[in-house]
């Protein structure tokens, strides 16, 4: 009596992917401090941008109001540059080399942790929503529009999370896989995301303009409150969100098919 070929790696691709984002999830429930900066920095982020900085610039609406989708990427930024950090201390720690001993798709150790950022990071943006309605956030959107948004910021945390897990594969050390931290912070800066980008240099307007936050960012503002960064009725809303979605599906693809690629190179 024979016993049972094993199924082929492609067919055990989604178990295996849901174990490793269990896993991932596990890790990072077992992390205090990750645990409680991921609920801390959102509601400190909000206050601060509406409570410090709102009455000093001028978006022709109520700051909470123009600003509570910026804080919402500027969070998922920060929770998708911990997917770099953990993929390096996987690569430190021995587990990536034991998981290449197994019968695992590389595709699917990778895929486990995109997954769980991307549901950590959904979390931190119900946190943000939440803080933002305590503080008199009053968003207009009907049913459609909210699953609009939500469709939107996902497809952004997991762009973003994509770039983080190819950031994972080829850094070295926690450090440097952290800095993509600070380009995931930035870069909601220097969109339409908390100031109009009509008041920023010719030069620095121009960057501000064409970069891909400040689509999803039109996006996400057009759909909860039916405005655009000047702070008048948003229009073209459907090709804003169209480019916003193009941009996530092109940096998500690029990304995750360069992760994969140099994670098998350096399996060999």
């Amino acid at each position: 009596m024979t016993a049972p070929a094993a199924p082929a790696r492609w067919l055990r691709a989604v178990p295996d992917t849901a174990t490793m984002t269990g896993r991932a999830l596990r890790l990072a429930r077992r992390d205090p401090d990750e645990l409680l900066v991921s609920l801390l920095l959102p509601t400190m982020i909000m206050l601060m941008f509406v409570f410090v900085f709102g009455g000093a610039i001028e978006t022709g609406t109520d700051y909470i109001t123009y600003a509570t989708p910026g804080v919402i990427l500027l969070c998922a930024g920060y929770g998708a540059s911990n997917t770099a950090i953990a993929l390096v201390q996987d690569t430190g720690t021995g587990s990536m080399d034991r998981f290449r001993s197994m019968p695992v798709p590389g595709a699917a150790v990778l895929a486990g942790h995109v997954v769980a950022s991307v549901l950590k990071n959904l979390l931190t943006t119900a946190i943000v929503l939440a803080v933002a309605a305590a503080i008199g956030f009053r968003p207009g959107a009907g049913p459609l529009e909210w699953l609009g948004a939500l469709g939107v910021v996902t497809s952004y945390v997991l762009a973003i999370t994509c770039v983080a897990t190819f950031v994972g594969v080829v850094a070295r050390t926690p450090a440097s896989a952290g800095g993509l931290g600070f380009v995931m912070l930035f870069l909601p800066y220097v969109s339409s995301a908390f100031v109009p980008p009509g008041s920023m240099p010719g030069w620095l307007r121009g960057f501000a303009e064409a970069q891909p936050v400040t689509p999803v960012i039109e996006s996400v503002r057009g759909l909860l409150v039916g405005l655009g960064s000047d702070g008048t009725p948003v229009v073209a809303l459907g090709a804003t969100a169209a480019l916003a979605l193009a941009w996530c599906a092109g940096i998500a693809g690029v990304s995750l098919v360069a992760a994969t690629w140099v994670f098998a190179r350096r399996g060999r």
